[in-house]
């Protein structure tokens, strides 16, 4: 299929109308109307429907619009990389990830990765649940991923460490500065949790239920970093990865006794692109935990 086509059809879409879209691409109506039709026609029916004000896809147009989407995005990053490596313009790296890690890993990989392409720009591609986020990079989206290890891939995959989980206390609460504890020990409280379809939700959740008890709501965010301030206001303890809290929290941390950890892994659709590759060798020189121990459960 003609990428320019698919472009032009995925502007219809967002545009949701036949004049809106033609004046954002540039073009006259008619041009537009015969490009969708040359599309419809390569794949033998309607894609949208006209209607008096605007259009509605087709079921063969949903059908189209994710794998056009991807088709396209890859065209520009395949552009996009050739360029680059003829010296013609710096290049974009596209980041899928979980909204955690954009508080904890990887402002630091970015650094690292800037300090050596400095020209390199980094856009964010930010998931609130790892399915959400494994889904979007089989659809075309990021040129490298970072999140749980997918208990299945087919593309290129690369284990980094592990993080830890650890529970935020105020330093006022009785069970505050501990080394560790047990989680049971927290099972009369009321909780710092997430939002439904968050995926630190089913994290927490699974702990606790593993720990013989079903966490009560006290307060609910989508944000992991507001999770750790509230807790750290006595609102209820909250449980966190390790890495997404600032040194400045003033709060107690203590570790839960089995330790809980995720394992974290880099990965991406096929193999790894060359401006993928730099990326994550900044991610391999992070402060990962190597091995969980032998009394770890992992989550």
């Amino acid at each position: 299929m003609d990428l320019r086509r698919l472009s032009s059809f995925l502007v219809l879409v967002d545009e949701g109308s036949f004049t809106r879209a033609a004046r954002r691409l540039g073009i006259t109506q008619p041009s537009l109307s015969q490009q969708i039709r040359t599309l419809e026609a390569e794949v033998g029916g309607p894609l949208v429907e006209r209607l008096a004000k605007g259009i509605r896809l087709t079921a063969a147009g949903k059908a189209l619009l994710p794998e056009a989407r991807a088709a396209v995005r890859a065209a520009e990053r395949a552009g996009t990389a050739a360029r680059m490596a003829l010296g013609l313009e710096a290049g974009e790296l596209e980041v899928a990830t979980l909204l955690s890690f954009t508080v904890g890993i990887l402002p630091q990989a970015i650094m690292r990765w800037h300090a050596r392409y400095p020209d390199m720009r980094v856009r964010m591609l930010e998931y609130t649940h790892r399915g959400l986020l494994e889904e979007s990079v089989r659809a075309g989206a990021g040129d490298i991923a970072l999140g749980p290890k997918p208990a299945s891939w087919d593309g290129a995959a690369e284990s980094l460490g592990y993080e830890e989980l650890v529970v935020i206390l105020p330093h006022s609460d009785p069970l505050a500065g501990r080394p560790t504890l047990p989680l049971a020990a927290l099972a009369d409280r009321l909780w710092i949790l997430f939002q439904p379809g968050h995926g630190l939700t089913d994290v927490v959740v699974t702990a606790c239920r593993a720990a013989g008890f079903q966490p009560r709501v006290g307060v609910r965010t989508t944000q992991v970093a507001a999770a750790a301030s509230l807790a750290a206001a006595g609102l209820g303890p909250a449980i966190v990865p390790d890495n997404v809290i600032s040194p400045g929290l003033d709060a107690s941390v203590v570790r839960l006794d089995p330790p809980l950890v995720r394992e974290l892994a880099a990965y991406t659709r096929s193999e790894w692109s060359p401006l993928a590759a730099t990326f994550l060798e900044a991610l391999r020189e992070g402060s990962w935990k190597r091995h969980p121990g032998p009394e770890a459960v992992q989550l």
